[in-house]
């Protein structure tokens, strides 16, 4: 059979290997020339080049648009055991279609850490990541990140360089939950924090304004808390434990509400005729009618869009500069509070 010169058959096309082999470099550093990436010499440059062209080298231009396309994915990393992120993965969906964007999901397990998650979702070609809650990472290794791709942290801001923050004023919506229960007559009232979660300090710290803003500072108390029903149940016990309750409860979460909630009525105190309990978040376990929990409400649809919305803005139109947003919280009133009795 015919070939040309370098002893290719005519009949098929020449590769990048034929390249290679006719200037006797590696494939790779054809590779990376034909690529136009950064590593070879101008004169190694110029020599496959050269021959690429004696030999009728073609690049698969279909191939090559397809490795420089844009993915127009968004990652996310969320965890799974809390309402909230949930309702904010449905959320984001829509959101992200609507800026021309898709979703990879990355859930948070006690079989990797943070990190693998999220250089996973950067090997998956997400152009942006959205964290939800949660990250464990340092400011320092989280703006490290984002030197590589846009980081939108939703129900947090930790500080890291380059990033951008979409949450709510959690100390605004604790003030509103007590400033509820004062109205109602309500004077012991009870915190049960969210550790070190996100959020939780601002919620303890906005609970305990407003205890000193009705001149209740005698009346502040804080129990050790998380975003579990665990926690509320926990929380319960020990209040059980006194002899007098409080007559009412703000809790960390919907979720710790309901732990503390259920081991109240399973102890034969009425809720909210002996002790009236606020949650946070407004989740969908706050509404089942049979819990009917009055909950600060966050805003998870608005939140998302917010999110999705500042990934664009550095990916199609070059914002350099961080964004941080503090979207002001409301309170869903429902059956769980009441007057004390």
């Amino acid at each position: 059979m015919p070939g040309n010169e370098a002893g290719i058959p005519a009949a098929r096309h020449p590769t990048m290997a034929d390249v290679a082999a006719h200037v006797g470099v590696s494939r790779q550093l054809v590779s990376l020339v034909l690529g136009d990436r950064p590593g070879p010499s101008a004169r190694t440059r110029e020599r496959v080049l050269r021959a690429a062209e004696e030999l009728g080298y073609r690049a698969d231009t279909a191939a090559r648009m397809l490795r420089r396309a844009r993915s127009r994915q968004v990652g996310v990393l969320f965890g799974m055991g809390y309402p909230m992120d949930a309702h904010l993965v449905e959320e984001l969906y829509p959101a992200a279609a609507e800026q021309g964007y898709g979703l990879v999901l990355s859930a948070m397990a006690s079989t990797r850490s943070e990190r693998e998650a999220i250089d996973e979702l950067v090997g998956l070609r997400c152009e942006a990541l959205v964290l939800i809650g949660l990250s464990a990472e340092a400011p320092a290794d989280l703006a490290r990140v984002a030197e590589r791709v846009p980081v939108v942290e939703i129900g947090q801001r930790t500080g890291a360089g380059g990033t951008d923050s979409v949450r709510t004023a959690d100390a605004e919506g604790v003030r509103r939950a007590v400033t509820h229960l004062v109205g109602l007559g309500h004077r012991a009232i009870v915190h049960v924090d969210g550790g070190a979660l996100p959020g939780a300090a601002d919620r303890a710290r906005g609970y305990a304004e407003a205890m000193r803003e009705h001149g209740l500072d005698g009346c502040v108390e804080v129990l050790p808390g998380d975003y579990s029903e665990e926690a509320g149940a926990s929380a319960a016990r020990r209040l059980l434990a006194r002899d007098a309750l409080p007559t009412a409860v703000v809790a960390a979460n919907d979720l710790c509400a309901f732990g503390l909630l259920a081991t109240l009525v399973r102890a034969g105190v009425s809720v909210p005729g002996n002790v009236s309990v606020v949650g946070y978040d407004d989740s969908r376990t706050a509404r089942l009618s049979f819990l009917q929990l009055t909950s600060v409400r966050q805003d998870a649809a608005r939140m998302a869009r917010l999110a999705v919305r500042c990934a664009a803005e550095r990916l199609d139109e070059g914002r350099a500069e961080s964004r941080h947003l503090l979207l002001e919280p409301a309170l869903t009133v429902r059956g769980s509070t009441a007057p004390p009795r």
